[in-house]
């Protein structure tokens, strides 16, 4: 007879993984619907994020440097980013391994500079007293590290949905989304749109890498424990849904999460792999279908 305090706890628990893997993912999602690109360094994007935070708290330390954190973390990494569009996956776009591969190699070099700097232990980041507290509700503890993390997924989904559907990035986004000749054709710049989707995708990683760091240290492989997760929820999602990305992420966390009371945290990932192969065999569009360049070739 299992405990309904360590069901629920589990299930709140799956919450907060899911808003993890949607930060992590949402990055691939864009830049994957509209470009066709996989990048491999996006876990570092991560990373990086989660270094900055450190480098934050050295330079603005109190209860705040959180929030102060935050947004020096999505403007790195979307610098970064920006950087790697420009010299890299944009000479390399119409050629997917060559873009991989090089990615890859990307992921490799900023692993290495990160291990250089900071060392291969890694680095922790103290969460502010206001972060280390919680409350018990029927026998179960909801930590606020957990609240807060689920808060700023859902703040980030509410911006970029506003920002998607409200602005003229959003509309420009989607006209070359759903077909990018004609986009070109009606006087769109593609290239730079594809830049700013770009740069907004590692954006949001660099934001993921922060809230991680509120969970454990950062190294310079932590980027590599979510990308697996991140890709498995892009393509059970739908490849650029940024809703099915949203509903495959609370499928696969809550599947993390509960499966984690019966078996361990590998079989746990074995698990997931699997429900997203089986999802797959009954709905291979993924979780919400949507009509885009990467979808027609």
């Amino acid at each position: 007879m299992l405990d309904t305090a360590l069901v629920v706890g589990q299930i709140f628990n799956g919450f907060s993984v899911a808003s993890l893997f949607v930060l992590a993912a949402l990055g691939l999602a864009l830049s994957f619907g509209l470009m066709r690109v996989i990048n491999m360094a996006h876990g570092e994007m991560l990373m990086l994020g989660g270094y900055l935070a450190y480098l934050t708290y050295l330079v603005v330390p109190g209860p705040l440097a959180i929030l102060v954190a935050m947004p020096v973390a999505f403007l790195g990494a979307a610098l970064l980013g920006g950087i790697m569009e420009l010299t890299v996956v944009r000479k390399l776009s119409a050629r997917p391994l060559d873009t991989l591969l090089a990615t890859w190699g990307v992921s490799l070099i900023l692993q290495q500079a990160a291990r250089s700097i900071f060392g291969p232990i890694g680095v922790g980041v103290t969460a502010p007293d206001w972060l280390n507290t919680g409350f018990m509700l029927a026998g179960v503890y909801f930590p606020s590290t957990r609240i807060f993390i689920l808060l700023v997924a859902v703040l980030v989904l509410v911006a970029l949905g506003l920002l998607i559907a409200r602005t003229r990035l959003g509309l420009l986004v989607r006209a070359v989304n759903q077909d990018r000749m004609m986009a070109s054709a009606s006087g769109i710049n593609v290239r730079r749109v594809d830049l700013a989707v770009f740069c907004l995708g590692t954006g949001i990683a660099g934001l993921a890498g922060v809230v991680l760091s509120l969970l454990g240290p950062v190294t310079p492989s932590v980027g590599q424990s979510y990308i697996i997760p991140a890709f498995l929820v892009v393509v059970m999602g739908g490849l650029g849904s940024m809703v099915g990305t949203t509903i495959a992420a609370i499928i696969l966390g809550l599947v993390s999460a509960i499966s984690q009371i019966f078996l361990d945290v590998s079989m746990s990932q074995v698990l997931m792999l699997l429900a997203v192969i089986i999802f797959l065999q009954f709905r291979p569009q993924g979780v919400v279908a949507t009509r885009s360049r990467a979808l027609e070739d």
